[in-house]
């Protein structure tokens, strides 16, 4: 048996089944197959059938997922894709087609729609959890929770649009926001859109710098930021942080400063050009006309800029990836409607911060009419309870989260089915972090026995999923359920460069798809940096950079780690996520994290373990002894770490991801300069400083 067999071997490929849908011929998923196969004629009876059409049709597949989930648009297309384009190329979608994101995102705000008075948010936070009429809020805006209807919500769009066409904002203007998780961020967003503006967001936990790393590429006509924020129920002062930012920004025409903590007593006019939120939604005079009809939102074409998210940054200054407004709709909506299940009575709470991803992929609901819930806060304060509660306060029906806070929950004992009603909740997504099998079995068991819980997986690259949730199949202890409509995702072997199961590869998609992003800014005409992201290995074929284990038998992936932290002990590749299910398995309590990174030693590397200990353990011959014995039984002997030291931190991104590459970076001798985006910059000294690497 090779190395590489041992290690796949380590992942079952029977592994249990912990939910299947009750009824699946209900489901959304199931009623797309059946429009497929009226449509061409098809008789396509089962998931993977359906899959491999997709990935084979793709003009077909994305035209049936268009009208599936009634895109609005002015104007048809003349060519929905020419496959013949190489994907380095970036072919282009929907060719001739117009279309304009936040109307298809506010149409059930229009005059006359059934769902116009249904509420589309609820926003709250810390100190943002009390309705009005409640006898005991403190008398201030922070001390209420925010509903705003469908119809509300467009005509604060409207508003906000004719603002900043007062300010002289156009079409292809950047737009950016510094804001929190609330109203303001999607009524802005919203409203860029309406007239083909581009957005950009950071959330305000971002320092200066790394604010500045990002919004200074870009060179943003109007910033939108906040007073203050609440955290961990403290209020910090965050004028200070936007006066640096707004002086880093010379190509500022006005900066909107929203009230978010209305009794912060900070002074905003010492920042320049600076408006009030109050001031900036003001009609310019009596009688002003606003236009919340459909005359109020640009035709674009299908390839026009959305979004502008940015790559994480960690060594350097982060990518700027330019998202289309059509590619977005389009996926969005497939992944929200077809994969799952989405329905117009849908509450969604997803817990992000603006800068994330997962909050534009959330925004994208509204389109469906489901309704929304913006919270801003820690979720532990004032204990770990404060999610459940929105859940069953607001009958969430949705949940979204990190892998990371469930893991959290877990090593905390907290179980919400003993405290919580949850009646409402029928699924969990996961993100952000590969969900190990053991939290699997912390969500059926302390959670919900009944809900579908989707690992979901893809990146701000695509702002949208490779692997996705499916609400007609069911789950598989530590598997996400299966490879995305439409998206040719394959695990493929480095050394034959084909597709493999059940054995660990690189994740590639090997067919064009709408979300690809259209360029990065400020690339040049060759789109040099987009083809060296993507398309260096192969210009057909696009390498997403991530280590993944697709399994044969129930078409389930396992995501095994970043391939720039690939592991390569004397040539045996492998992801460092192999070595984390077996430390997270519950059999070390001893262990509160880990992090496996590779050291270049010549022309060869070695692994080394670095260990965060739970106070009061410490890293002993018999724990090594322990780690190193499992791993060899459960991996192959390669496997086993050369060095498992203890650290008393390990580093991590501001919005929770584990960063491997930098310390493989600095324990590899290079000299690396971190980035705004780590939460805990600090603690690589620990890393420079370890005389017993070089031994």
């Amino acid at each position: 048996m090779t190395d590489s067999e041992r290690a796949s071997g380590s992942l079952p490929v029977n592994p249990p089944q912990l939910w299947a849908p009750r009824d699946p011929g209900s489901t959304n998923m199931h009623r797309f197959m059946g429009f497929v196969n009226e449509a061409q004629g098809l008789h396509l009876a089962t998931y993977p059938e359906l899959y491999r059409w997709s990935c084979d049709h793709l003009a077909e597949f994305w035209t049936a997922v268009w009208r599936f989930v009634g895109v609005r648009a002015r104007r048809e297309a003349s060519q929905v894709v020419d496959e013949r384009v190489p994907m380095a190329s970036i072919p282009r979608w929907f060719d001739g087609a117009r279309l304009n994101f936040a109307e298809n995102l506010l149409r059930h705000g229009a005059a006359g729609s059934p769902l116009a008075d249904r509420v589309a948010l609820i926003s709250c936070g810390e100190r943002r959890l009390r309705d009005r009429g409640d006898s005991n809020h403190d008398g201030s805006e922070a001390g209420y929770i925010a509903r705003v209807t469908h119809r509300e919500l467009r005509l604060m769009v409207a508003r906000a649009a004719r603002a900043l066409r007062r300010l002289g904002v156009e079409q292809g203007d950047r737009v950016a926001g510094y804001l929190p998780n609330g109203v303001e961020a999607v009524v802005l967003m919203l409203a860029a859109a309406s007239m083909g503006a581009i957005w950009c967001c950071t959330s305000p936990d971002f320092g200066t710098t790394g604010v500045l790393d990002r919004l200074a590429q870009i060179r943003p006509k109007v910033l939108f930021s906040v007073n203050a924020i609440v955290y961990n129920d403290k209020v910090y002062d965050h004028l200070g942080k936007v006066a640096a930012v707004v002086d880093g920004l010379p190509t500022l025409a006005r900066t909107v400063v929203v009230p978010f903590v209305p009794d912060h007593t900070q002074d905003y006019r010492t920042i320049r050009d600076a408006q009030a939120w109050g001031d900036f939604m003001a009609p310019a005079a009596e009688g002003d006309p606003l236009d919340d009809g459909d005359d109020m939102f640009t035709a674009l074409p299908f390839d026009h800029p959305l979004y502008i998210l940015f790559s994480s940054g960690t060594t350097g200054l982060p990518k700027c990836l330019v998202h289309s407004a059509g590619g977005m709709l389009l996926q969005h909506l497939k992944e929200h409607v077809v994969h799952g299940n989405m329905q117009p009575t849908d509450v969604f709470l997803q817990y992000t911060t603006t800068g994330w991803m997962m909050w534009n992929w959330m925004v994208s609901s509204l389109a469906v009419g489901a309704t929304l819930v913006l919270y801003d806060g820690s979720p532990f304060r004032p204990g770990p309870s404060v999610l459940w509660e929105l859940v069953d306060r607001f009958g969430v029906t949705m949940f979204g989260t990190s892998a990371k806070y469930l893991q959290s929950l877990q090593d905390a004992h907290y179980v919400p089915r003993a405290c919580h009603d949850l009646s409402t909740l029928h699924s969990i997504y996961s993100t952000g972090s590969p969900l190990h099998p053991e939290s699997f079995d912390y969500v059926y068991r302390d959670v919900k026995a009944d809900l579908c819980l989707g690992s979901i997986t893809g990146g701000t690259d695509i702002c949208s999923l490779f692997g996705a949730h499916n609400t007609a199949l069911p789950v598989y202890r530590g598997e996400i359920q299966c490879r995305g409509l439409g998206m040719a995702v394959e695990a493929l072997d480095p050394a034959s460069q084909l597709p493999i199961y059940n054995a660990s590869g690189d994740l590639v998609c090997t067919r064009p798809f709408p979300c690809m992003p259209v360029y990065f800014w400020n690339d040049d005409a060759h789109r040099t940096k987009y083809r060296a992201a993507y398309f260096d290995h192969d210009p057909r074929v696009w390498y997403h950079g991530d280590f993944v284990w697709i399994n044969g038998t129930t078409g389930g992936m396992v995501m095994l780690g970043r391939s720039d932290g690939t592991l390569n002990p004397a040539g045996v590749r492998f992801g460092s996520a192999e070595l984390y299910n077996i430390l997270e398995n519950g059999a070390y309590p001893e262990i509160a994290d880990a992090l496996a990174v590779g050291q270049r030693r010549g022309d060869d590397e070695r692994v080394v373990l670095f260990l965060r200990l739970v106070p009061g353990y410490r890293l002993d011959d018999e724990l090594v002894h322990r780690i190193r014995a499992q791993v060899r039984a459960k991996l192959s002997p390669r496997h086993v770490p050369a060095l498992i030291l203890e650290t008393p931190e390990i580093p991590y991104t501001v919005n929770g991801k584990k960063v491997e590459v930098i310390v493989k970076k600095i324990i590899s001798g290079l000299t690396v300069v971190p980035s705004a985006t780590l939460s805990n910059p600090e603690c690589l000294d620990y890393y420079r400083h370890l005389d017993i690497l070089y031994a």
